[in-house]
């Protein structure tokens, strides 16, 4: 979010490629995978390069293979884009038809794709734009009726450095190929952590496992579950009570080691619940600094608010430590007292309070885990201190997925169920599930309560239906939220964010009506553009705006109109 009222200039639209390869990460994440059976196989040939490039054919020369970095074994591919080449390794592999498959590897470097061509189908690719380790890379794909073969590939991107890939997978039923190295038992879970704590449940996630089928959940050294995916609740815990829980992973060829152990305290019995958000909501951002909108107290902002962002928290010389300081003078003597009153009184009239952290000059930078530790300790004091229901993660200048997921957990846990989580992304850190903010997203799906993308400031971006859309249109409104909706997040986590005036922002800025008819054509499907989802979702948030001082700057022109339609809303 803009801190002044200078513009900012328009984003460099992303390369078209680049852009359609993150659609199809975004559906692969919605497609999962099937359970693997007994007849399953590796149908990728010297899958680990220990046999140089045997198998493998690498355009333009592009490729060989080296002995350090490996992810195992003794052998691993590098490739080198060029300006006129993306260094493209394929194989191509012996599949049976109609079956399903789940293509992965593991990835070095920046812009590094995975993919499948020739399925009779789908095809499919994902990527990730920077794995400065190796990296796990995973999508799914489904055979046609008369599909044998596919061929599979990694590629960079043209002008970028080398990088390098390992361990293919392309597991699934034998297509007369054969196995190499067939199926082995996966390795041990890692990223054990836990989510929403109440008095009698915890919930729990881990980072998936290449080749496992499914997971063991143990609870106290004891089989608790086993479960298909990387996430589960543990349910019937005493409150206040502390229980010990590791996972491991299965699949045909046995278990693997158990993972890490966590240790998590139940809430005590009568704490924990539901934000009190309502089922529609409009969330506004309130300026704690003057720029030429309309200065306003807390008190000022309209009704039609039921969440209100206050703008920004800042870093402070402590890694990933965060502060706020009312700027009382430039609000027109606006005491600390009165405004955390004015809190108490909005929250009172069923309205959440929240601290955004970031904005467009903020500098938090959560990147390891004392990073993330500070981050969280430091914004719950200050929700203790001025009574804020939660935080808004507004970073834009990019964050670490792994460890600000688990400062917001350390938070939640702090917090308790009531916790109001929100994010405002920019609409490039939500093209790809591969992208840092969607994996936060995604990784904290459990306690999130919205992300309200900025449609603005943005330029031209890819829609879930492959084509490109620019700004200012019920279209890309529609076609961009679209592939939040089919990357993994509920409907009722997805908002709309938009200027509350054209001088809110330096491009982007559509009238409520157009964003009334976004929500329309998103939750009823009706006032459609071009696009049209292909189903309705009813349960969508709501809307955002920059800002509730703009609002009030244009006579709440924005509130006023799309506030009692967001509540309107099925």
């Amino acid at each position: 979010m803009p801190r002044t009222a200078r513009p900012r200039p328009p984003r460099r639209r992303r390369p078209l490629t680049a852009a359609l390869t993150a659609l199809a990460a975004a559906a692969a994440t919605l497609a999962g995978s099937a359970p693997a059976t007994a007849a399953e196989v590796n149908a990728a040939r010297n899958a680990g390069y220990e046999s140089g490039l045997s198998d493998w054919t690498c355009s333009a020369g592009s490729g060989g293979t080296v002995t350090s970095p490996v992810h195992s074994g003794s052998g691993a591919l590098r490739a080198t884009p060029t300006a006129a080449d993306n260094a493209t390794c394929s194989q191509t592999v012996a599949v049976r038809p109609g079956s399903a498959y789940t293509l992965s590897a593991y990835v070095q470097g920046s812009y590094v794709y995975l993919g499948a061509s020739g399925t009779g189908t789908t095809d499919v690719s994902t990527w990730t734009p920077s794995a400065t380790g190796w990296q796990l890379l995973s999508t799914t794909f489904t055979t046609g009726p008369e599909t044998t073969s596919v061929t599979v590939y990694t590629h960079g991107w043209y002008g970028q450095p080398a990088y390098l890939a390992d361990d293919f997978s392309v597991l699934g039923p034998d297509g007369g190929g054969g196995t190499d190295p067939g199926s082995q038992v996966p390795d041990a879970p890692g990223g054990l952590t836990a989510g929403t704590v109440t008095p009698s449940s915890v919930a729990l996630s881990w980072t998936p496992v290449a080749g496992a089928t499914g997971y063991t959940v143990y609870r106290d050294g004891t089989t608790y579950a086993a479960v298909s995916g990387a996430s589960t609740t543990v349910t019937g815990l005493a409150a206040a009570t502390s229980y010990r829980f590791q996972v491991s992973a299965t699949n045909a060829a046995g278990e693997s080691a158990r993972s890490a152990q966590l240790t998590v305290a139940t809430a005590p019995s009568g704490s924990g619940g539901s934000p009190a958000v309502p089922r529609h909501a409009v969330t506004g951002y309130w300026q704690n600094f003057d720029n030429g909108a309309t200065v306003q107290k807390i008190s000022d902002v309209p009704a039609a608010y039921d969440i209100i962002a206050v703008a920004f928290a800042d870093a402070t010389t402590t890694p990933g430590a965060v502060t706020f300081s009312l700027d009382s003078a430039g609000l027109g003597g606006y005491t600390v007292d009165r405004f955390k009153a004015d809190i108490k009184a909005k929250q009172a009239a069923g309205t959440s309070v929240v601290l955004s952290i970031g904005g467009e000059r903020g500098t938090v930078s959560v990147n390891d885990a004392t990073s993330a530790a500070n981050f969280a300790n430091s914004a719950y004091a200050l929700m203790q201190e001025y009574g804020f229901d939660g935080v808004d993660i507004d970073l834009e200048n990019g964050l670490d997925a792994t460890y600000m997921s688990q400062a917001l957990r350390a938070l939640s846990q702090k917090a308790g169920g009531r916790l109001v989580l929100t994010m405002a992304p920019q609409t490039l850190d939500m093209q790809s599930t591969s992208a840092g903010y969607f994996r936060t997203a995604l990784n904290v799906k459990d306690i999130l309560t919205v992300v309200n993308m900025q449609y603005y400031n943005s330029g031209s971006m890819l829609g879930c239906d492959g084509k490109v859309y620019s700004q200012g249109t019920v279209d890309f409104l529609t076609a961009l939220a679209c592939i939040q909706l089919a990357g993994g997040l509920a409907p009722s986590q997805v908002g709309l964010g938009l200027p509350a005036s054209p001088h809110g922002a330096g491009s982007g800025y559509v009238a409520p009506s157009v964003v009334n008819a976004a929500l329309d054509c998103l939750t009823k499907g009706t006032s459609c553009g071009s696009f049209k989802p292909a189903r309705t979702y009813p349960d969508l948030r709501g809307a955002m705006t920059w800002s509730t001082n703009w609002d009030a700057a244009n006579g709440n022109a924005w509130s006023n109109a799309v506030g009692p339609h967001v509540h309107g809303l099925p």
